[in-house]
């Protein structure tokens, strides 16, 4: 398979209502704020996109308005994680009904399988769409972390692609890379280890600060290509202070307030998770004064 995920590819938001309807008028004007903020292609129904929350029906409507309104300008990769293989397998296959570009399926939460099992569970996958497969490693979140030797296996697999790390352990990553054909992608899910991610030989990031700040995070990534390194660098630390506010709230209402401020409609946090109190929007504020995203 020739598809090569790589560059920046923002994990989006899920802009909700007021009565928790999905906002498909703010998720147009994310996904065309992203893109022309520089982005190289799109990952809806992600963490950062509340995919846990979201029944099967929205995240179609998600994924549908995303690839209408990008019109092919980008790739867009569907998040299709499940805790089970039957309903990762049909979450898949409606995203490539609906014309996604790529797939993107994060380990199994709560129950642990061993690796067989894992294996048994993307091989599942893979069989069951002509899409290319991203394996999605959080062990935070899932209590569930991908050894490099799993990923050797896997990535021998002809459409299973790349993997997203958001294991902040850059020695995990940097043997993902080291022991992976080149030809397999190894993208940063941690925003603050993409220029860290680059240098071992990354091929990009799959990065939730990119709703709010794409032009940052691209400049990281293009400097690095241009041989900038120092500008590249640059970028990565200018970026910094707003991953690290995700502090302020509970995940993932950050990026959603942040987006809010600056003008798109995000709404808060799918119940139980809600907004972020007045003291710590005052602080984001001063982020994103100090980011030049908010004046």
């Amino acid at each position: 398979m020739d598809f090569q995920p790589k560059g920046i590819i923002p994990a989006m938001v899920t802009p909700v209502t007021s009565d928790g309807k999905i906002n498909v008028e703010a998720l147009r004007k994310l996904t065309n704020y992203l893109i022309e903020g520089g982005v190289h292609g799109l990952f809806p129904i992600g963490s950062q996109g509340e995919f846990y929350a979201l029944t099967f029906e929205e995240k179609k409507q998600v994924i549908e308005v995303v690839v209408e309104e990008t019109r092919g300008r980008v790739p867009v990769y569907a998040g299709t994680g499940a805790i089970t293989t039957r309903e990762a397998v049909a979450l898949t296959q409606m995203a490539e009904a609906v014309s996604a570009s790529a797939v993107s399926v994060i380990t199994p939460f709560f129950i642990r399988p061993n690796e067989s099992e894992l294996l048994e569970f993307y091989t599942a996958i893979a069989k069951a769409t002509r899409l290319p497969v991203l394996l999605y490693n959080n062990p935070a979140r899932t209590g569930v972390n991908i050894s490099v030797d799993f990923v050797v296996r896997a990535s021998k697999m002809d459409n299973i692609v790349g993997i997203k790390d958001s294991s902040g352990d850059l020695s995990l990553t940097a043997e993902y890379i080291r022991r992976t054909d080149k030809k397999f992608s190894v993208l940063a899910g941690r925003d603050t280890l993409i220029y860290g991610t680059l240098c071992y030989g990354g091929k990009g990031a799959i990065a939730a600060t990119a709703n709010v700040a794409p032009k940052v995070i691209v400049e990281i990534y293009e400097a690095f290509q241009a041989g900038d390194w120092k500008r590249s660098l640059e970028a990565q630390f200018r970026l910094a202070p707003l991953r690290l506010a995700f502090d302020l709230g509970t995940f993932p209402v950050v990026i959603k307030e942040a987006l809010n401020l600056i003008g798109i409609d995000a709404g808060v946090g799918i119940p139980p998770v809600g907004g972020i109190s007045p003291k710590a929007k005052e602080e984001l504020k001063e982020i994103l004064k100090n980011m030049g995203l908010l004046y």
